[in-house]
């Protein structure tokens, strides 16, 4: 018997047709492309994979409300099928339709917490509706499932660089000098010291409008149509709104020589300029003293810096005490917790925070000084180890103003808690207890029971690569390929010279049809296999996947067309196929069928032909000797 090489069907050369020389790799893809102009309309008999290749296709052409109708169909057969949620939820995102992206992006990592596209299409979502802590989480989660996705890398990073421009913008003047009246720590003292003002401040819709304003200078344009909120700008700015009226009323005054005498008594007049001295006097003192005061408060805050940078701590606490007994300004207060926590005075710094927290809401003073008192009591608590209250004090800050440093520092108190969280749970004792409770709960073939006590083996021992590798086993028989292979690799991770891990890892490559992948694992195996323990499970497993191969399991029921359409896509096929020297290999074989044994010695071949079989592209058979 002569083993053969034969095409599917056919003569292989003529496949070549198939992939073009030189041509991009797009250009295989396209060719079995269904563009949405040749879609079939919508059969409710059609399968959930079938609604997705649709939906893909419409997808593809930028027919969005078509490809979300396909891929809703989809759902509605087949509601657990994860990878419709993650396409759907990219039809909406496409279409600015973030709210509902993000619910089907939800559902997508719910249903498949190990499908790391799922991360990035809720991460898109969330930076769409402006919510960059948000994003940067479900990128961040994405990439612990997935650490060398590029797309959620590339999105990570765009959530990044939008941050550090927000964080970069505080100082900017991008809202015409507004910006600096209504972030003005004293505005709501000035507002109570303007008679014509102060009513304001017991208007709770006017109030609100305002610490929208405060939050957010551009946000005037939104309400610069109150009458109310365009004379406190006025006055702010120092214009007087009357004098603004009575000079557009003179502007439309009749010219004085057609006027009568009469008309304009002059007591009146002076009896308006007596009113106006009375009620302006006091205000002009009330103002001068708050001016006064703020003066003297600022040099003893000064005379406190300079003992804060020359390091004598005790009197810049005192000099800001005694600046913030003579103004009522949150500064003072966030500049004397920092005093009292380089003199190492934590739970002080912690109180003058909370109290400099108190205070600003009272007087309602700038965002922005209490989510810096709130990032300092924060970094306090680092200091005196309790990282559960900094990442409290860090949310809180950054829930008033977000700035990247407060979001680095809340990552890595959060990443500290969770290492301070793992570390608590070792204990090589009942780590032990648990390997052997799941060894036999897989063996009584309760392998959901399994997972959860390889689960707690690796919570108790999690550098001990056997609670990955059984944890895998019990996966490939739930048939949860994706999570047994990230499993493997993570035991082979811990442990390269760990056999069974990659015998796993090539049974889970198998379940995927990826037979050239699962030949690599079982040469590590046999590799790692030193004293030959593992020989013939590593044979067995050989075996399996080359009579899979051989026999072209992985074309049954599809047609040469859909055969060429699907191996089109893997980009090393098209590369294999597209080598001048393998195109002259595969046709030396075809025609001389004796020329195979010798060509297969060679490794690289060997591994191309492999390739080319589990594609479908290839079939091995036998023949009679001539």
């Amino acid at each position: 018997m002569i083993v053969s090489i034969e095409g599917f069907p056919g003569n292989v050369i003529s496949n070549l047709r198939y992939f073009p020389q030189n041509a991009p790799f797009k250009y295989a893809r396209r060719r079995f492309s269904i563009t949405a102009k040749n879609y079939t309309p919508i059969d409710h008999t059609m399968s959930a994979d079938e609604f997705k290749a649709q939906g893909n296709a419409a997808f593809a052409q930028k027919d969005f409300p078509i490809a979300i109708d396909f891929f809703t169909k989809g759902i509605e057969v087949d509601p657990s099928n994860y990878v419709l949620y993650s396409n759907r939820s990219a039809c909406h995102a496409s279409l600015r339709n973030y709210n509902a992206a993000l619910e089907d992006a939800n559902k997508c990592v719910e249903l498949n917490p190990g499908f790391a596209k799922g991360f990035g299409r809720k991460g898109a979502a969330l930076h769409g509706q402006g919510d960059l802590v948000g994003a940067l989480d479900a990128y961040e989660a994405g990439l612990k499932v997935d650490s060398s996705n590029a797309q959620l890398q590339a999105g990570l990073k765009s959530v990044k660089d939008a941050i550090d421009r927000e964080a970069a913008a505080d100082g900017e003047d991008a809202d015409m000098g507004l910006g600096k009246i209504f972030s003005d720590p004293n505005l709501l003292q000035k507002i109570a010291s303007n008679p014509q003002m102060a009513p304001l401040l017991a208007d709770s819709a006017f109030m609100q409008k305002l610490e929208q304003i405060k939050k957010n200078p551009n946000n005037i344009q939104q309400y610069i149509s109150d009458p109310r909120m365009m004379q406190l700008v006025l006055a702010l700015m120092g214009v007087n709104a009357d004098d603004l009226s009575r000079a557009g009323q003179e502007e439309g005054q009749v010219p004085a020589s057609v006027v009568d005498e009469n008309d304009a008594p002059e007591p009146v007049k002076e009896e308006k300029k007596e009113d106006v001295k009375m009620e302006d006097a006091p205000v002009e003192e009330e103002v001068s003293e708050d001016a006064k005061a703020k003066e003297q408060a600022d040099a003893e805050k000064a005379k406190g810096n300079a003992a804060y940078k020359s390091r004598d701590f005790a009197t810049a606490i005192a000099q800001f005490e005694k600046a913030w007994s003579l103004h009522k300004d949150i500064t003072y207060l966030n500049n004397l917790a920092a005093a009292y926590y380089e003199s190492g005075e934590l739970d002080k710094c912690i109180e003058t925070s909370e109290k400099a927290i108190d205070e600003g809401r009272e007087i309602r003073a700038d965002y922005k000084h209490i989510a810096k008192a709130m990032a300092r009591a924060g970094t306090a608590c680092i200091k005196k180890d309790d990282l559960e209250g900094a990442v409290k004090w860090y949310q809180k800050s950054l829930t008033e103003h977000r700035t990247a440093d407060t979001l680095n520092k809340l990552r890595d108190a959060e990443k500290k808690l969770k290492e301070k969280a793992r570390l608590a749970k070792v204990d090589p004792v009942k780590a032990e207890e648990a390997r052997v409770k799941g060894n036999d709960l897989f063996k009584a073939g309760d392998y959901v029971a399994a997972v959860k006590t390889y689960t707690e083996m690796i919570d108790c021992a999690p550098e001990d690569a056997r609670g990955y590798g059984n944890r895998a086993a019990a996966y490939l028989k739930l048939l949860s390929i994706s999570e047994a292979l990230k499993d493997c690799e993570k035991a082979v991770e811990i442990d390269p010279s760990y056999v069974k891990g990659y015998i796993r890892m090539s049974n889970a490559y198998f379940a995927m049809r990826e037979f050239t992948k699962a030949l690599e694992a079982l040469a590590k195996a046999t590799s790692a296999d030193t004293a030959s323990a593992n020989t013939r499970e590593i044979a067995q497993t050989e075996a399996k996947i080359q009579q899979a191969m051989y026999a072209g399991a992985a074309n049954d029921g599809e047609s040469q067309e859909e055969v060429m359409a699907r191996a089109s896509q893997d980009p090393e096929v098209v590369r294999i196929m597209q080598d001048p020297a393998m195109q002259a290999i595969l046709q030396q074989m075809q025609q001389q069928p004796e020329s195979i044994q010798e060509h297969m010695k060679d490794a690289r071949v060997r591994a191309n032909i492999q390739r080319l079989v589990g594609a479908g592209v290839l079939k091995m058979g036998t023949r009679p000797a001539q």
